[in-house]
């Protein structure tokens, strides 16, 4: 069998992307990252990045798809995937090996399922994200892509702004995305749950030391509102419940420590779901590099 890309996959906290870092020195590659999160500049902390892992010795792996965007903008399955093939592409030109690496299961399953992308899946997705935002913003975004708008009552009524913005962004994505069949290799970091439990709590704590909290300030700072904050979700939305005073500093702790359990859980259930549905997922024990060398020279090279 021909592969085409290597994915390593998990739960958070597991250590997938120093693994990614460590397969991508050895195998010439280039991490391109699946995380709906870490694609934002700013938010380094709350969304883990570690840029630390990507130095090995005196090497830097290229990362993509790794501060892209401002956190005042949306980023969304599409544009993911076409940042996705854009690297992709860039990396094979090169001759070097794409290593995708990241837990945003909706991102990772539309590349090794090889998702075909119409207007109907962007739709549906970009709805739920607007019903979050404010009718003043979603009126403001509205305006900035169809300033002449005929209809009025399309900027009063916040459903009917949400549709005109999806008819308005529709018109610019072609029904089926023409992109190369993916067949990807892809690893699973896994862990015992009471490890993985461990390893979340202390990181959360390492994180609320390093800055956590006055990185969040800083976003307020610069503009971006508690709602925005809140829609990006764990870190965020409880940093901004605390900032605001709705939350103790005790009660955010331990809600969001709950909450990034409850999310790893979701996580393993998500690619449980892939594998029934056909995807091939050769499973670790942790982030153990010769395990992940061993399948990738036996299935990967052969």
């Amino acid at each position: 069998m021909s592969y085409n890309l290597l994915t390593v996959l998990g739960p958070t906290a597991v250590g997938k992307t120093r693994l990614a870092a460590l397969i991508a020195d050895k195998y010439d590659g280039e991490i391109i990252s699946a995380d709906s999160r870490q694609v934002y500049r700013f938010m380094d902390i709350g969304t883990g990045k570690d840029l630390q892992d990507y130095k090995v010795g005196p090497h830097n792996i290229t990362a993509h798809l790794v501060d892209v965007a401002e956190p005042s903008e949306e980023f969304n399955l599409f544009r993911f995937r076409t940042r996705f093939f854009e690297a992709w592409h860039s990396i094979r030109e090169r001759e070097n090996i794409p290593v995708m690496a990241g837990g945003t299961g909706l991102y990772l399953s539309s590349i090794i399922q090889n998702y075909n992308m119409k207007k109907a899946d962007i739709s549906e997705e970009t709805i739920e994200a607007y019903k979050k935002y404010s009718i003043e913003k979603l009126r403001k975004k509205l305006l900035d892509l169809k300033p002449d708008q005929h209809n009025i009552t399309d900027l009063e009524d916040k459903e009917r702004i949400i549709k005109a913005l999806v008819i308005a962004e529709s018109e610019q994505i072609p029904d089926i995305d023409e992109n190369p069949e993916i067949n990807s290799l892809n690893i699973g970091v896994f862990m015992e749950r009471d490890k993985i439990k461990k390893r979340i709590t202390a990181r959360l704590k390492q994180r609320l030391e390093e800055g956590m909290i006055k990185e969040a300030e800083k976003l307020l700072e610069m503009g971006i509102s508690h709602e925005k904050l809140r829609f990006f979700g764990l870190e965020y939305k409880y940093l901004s419940l605390y900032l605001r005073g709705e939350l103790n500093y005790n009660d955010m702790y331990q809600k969001l420590n709950s909450s990034i359990h409850k999310f790893a859980k979701r996580q393993m259930t998500w690619y449980r779901k892939m594998e029934k549905e056909g995807v091939n997922i050769h499973w670790i024990d942790g982030p153990d590099f010769e395990s992940a060398s061993r399948i990738i020279e036996e299935n990967y090279f052969d």
